[in-house]
């Protein structure tokens, strides 16, 4: 069941709001991931409401440099990213780019990670090829 999630960092300064049925999260196990601890929702753009002027958030990309991380400046917690762009080879195998947004659940209020399957996504094993 589709529901209105209200989200923000740890001190309030960015806020969002989704509209989803959170029927899992995913656990990814690359190196930035791994240390942040993010259980982490897709949402399609149209889905995803930001409150917060982007332009107010710091950013962090990393690896292909596609995808984009935001964190407050302020508290340091990471509600949100766009998700990076697929690699040449998952382009390869028919794997389409994700026009929306990965949430952290854990900057929603009201919603229990607890109660929903976790998908594991193997980052560690992508081979990403630095943009110059």
């Amino acid at each position: 069941m589709i529901r209105t999630y209200q989200g923000s960092c740890h001190c309030k300064t960015v806020r969002f709001e989704i509209d989803a049925d959170i029927d899992h999260v995913r656990v990814c196990d690359c190196s930035v991931c791994a240390m942040r601890g993010a259980l982490i929702h897709r949402v399609p753009a149209d889905a995803f409401r930001l409150q917060t002027p982007l332009d107010n958030l710091s950013v962090y990309r990393w690896g292909s440099r596609t995808a984009a991380d935001y964190f407050c400046p302020t508290c340091g917690v990471l509600p949100f990213r766009k998700p990076s762009a697929p690699t040449a080879e998952e382009a390869a195998n028919g794997l389409a780019p994700f026009d929306g947004w990965a949430v952290n659940t854990r900057c929603l209020e009201g919603f229990d990670p607890s109660g929903v399957p976790v998908r594991t996504v193997r980052g560690s094993t992508l081979v990403i090829r630095q943009s110059r």
